[in-house]
């Protein structure tokens, strides 16, 4: 009795266990991978650096404000700072300033820098926003990897469940002497091969829920788990529009290209800031100051003067304006000039180019969603083919009329083609999905 409740206790546990093992969805999958990439995490820390040149552009329009204090003691002759006469002795003494300076024309450079920080930040957004759709696209494609897998697995096991029935009715056969012995050896070997082919399976398997789970970065390998579910090949209508429609789409909305297009307006600014460097800079100032010296005394009455009272006996303002025209600086002004133009030409054709890789990308994905969906219409006519040929060879195999290395290479011809009907199918879907991808449609499987 004791051992039949240890029994039922560890089934229970070992249940439990299984029980709650996440089974993990795509859509899961893709927000945790958008949530807990590292190149995203860095991607966002790139971003708020970003911003920050929009906090410094806007702090260039504000007047700065510094203060300055010394003390200082000198012995021996000096010059007494606060009368300007020169004393025998040691004094103590001590200034202070307030200074303020602000820009007031600089050929619009700290205009044209914010602007260009509100560009960046945009840029930078683009650059993180075309990460994520990578990350989706991997992680789809790693998801559907597993289930190809995990389908191809299944397949493996059912026919092999078949091979072993096939193999002990063949050994009731051969002990009966209906058949020779030669068939069965031709059996067993076949039902080796399944077994190989079900440990390389779940070898690849195992292999591809890595892949996934290192997209999302959890290394805890053995139990990850996707969702059991076999997706069939979605109804879809994006062959109803032309590749040229579905690329003038994404041109619209892709975060690469709209990257690509912030980086040659970035280019285009860079432009104007270093022209900026061609106009006269003017400039204001605005200076508080006052001092004290043990030295300095009342010219009334010879007594020292206090602290406070030296301070505001001994203050002064000074301000003003400065105007510098640039009249000759060694060319470097017009190199920079010629070197921002260059960036944005550069830019330009890179925005080209971008543009050019968008069309190729979405002309190969139309044609791969053609091309696979043939694939996948002709393998399953395959598929219904061989299996009917394998029918065939059952009845013949079974009557003694075909001998068991033709019944298997039968056998094995099924099993091709159930496979190729699994990897096409995962193929196609995948290929819809891009296509859908570059028209706007989000990646579900269902």
């Amino acid at each position: 009795m004791k051992f039949k409740i240890a029994i039922f206790t560890l089934i229970s546990a070992i249940s439990l266990c299984n029980a709650q093992v996440k089974k993990w969805t795509l859509e899961e999958c893709v927000t945790y991978a958008v949530e807990h990439n590292i190149s995203v995490a860095q991607f966002n820390l790139d971003l708020e650096s970003v911003k920050l040149d929009k906090s410094d552009a806007l702090g260039a329009f504000i007047p700065s404000l510094n203060g300055q204090a010394s003390v200082s003691g000198n012995t021996g002759l000096i010059l007494d700072p606060t009368t300007n006469n020169l004393v025998s002795g040691t004094i103590m003494s001590s200034s202070m300033n307030l200074t303020s300076s602000v820009t007031l024309f600089d050929g619009l450079r700290n205009f044209k820098n914010l602007q260009r920080a509100k560009l960046n930040a945009i840029a930078g957004q683009y650059r993180l926003d075309d990460l994520v759709d990578d990350i989706r696209l991997n992680v789809a494609n790693a998801y559907l990897q597993i289930l190809s897998n995990k389908e191809a697995l299944k397949v493996a096991k059912a026919q092999l469940a078949v091979t072993e029935q096939d193999l002990n009715r063949t050994k009731e056969l051969v002990d009966a002497g209906v058949v020779p012995k030669g068939d069965l050896l031709e059996l067993e070997a076949t039902v080796a091969s399944q077994q190989q082919q079900i440990v390389n399976n779940e070898g690849l398997v195992l292999i591809s829920k890595i892949n996934l789970a290192q997209f999302l970065q959890i290394t805890d390998y053995d139990s990850f788990d996707i969702a059991d579910d076999s997706f069939e090949v979605p109804p879809t209508s994006i062959l109803d529009n032309s590749a040229k429609t579905i690329f003038d789409k994404a041109l619209t909305f892709r975060n690469d290209i709209q990257l690509s297009q912030a980086n040659v307006d970035l280019a285009a600014k860079d432009v104007e800031i270093a022209k900026g460097a061609y106009m006269p800079t003017l400039g204001a100032f605005f200076n508080y100051n006052t001092r004290y010296s043990d030295q300095n005394r009342n010219p009334f009455t010879g007594e020292d003067l206090n602290f406070i009272d030296q301070l505001w006996l001994n203050d002064g303002i000074s301000y003003g304006a400065q105007l510098n025209v640039p009249i000759f600086n060694g060319w470097s002004t017009r190199n920079n000039v010629t070197r921002a133009k260059i960036a944005l030409d550069r830019t330009k054709l890179q925005y080209e180019a971008d543009k050019l890789a968008l069309e190729a990308t979405i002309q190969q994905s139309y044609v791969d969603v053609k091309t696979f969906g043939k694939a996948y219409e002709a393998a399953q006519k395959t598929l219904e083919a061989r299996r009917i040929a394998y029918d065939y060879a059952k009845d013949r195999f079974e009557v003694g009329l075909m001998n068991s290395f033709d019944f298997s290479q039968a056998q094995s011809r099924v099993d091709d083609a159930e496979a190729n009907v699994i990897r096409t199918k995962y193929d196609y879907i995948f290929r819809i999905k891009i296509l859908e991808f570059y028209f706007g449609l989000p990646i579900q499987l269902n």
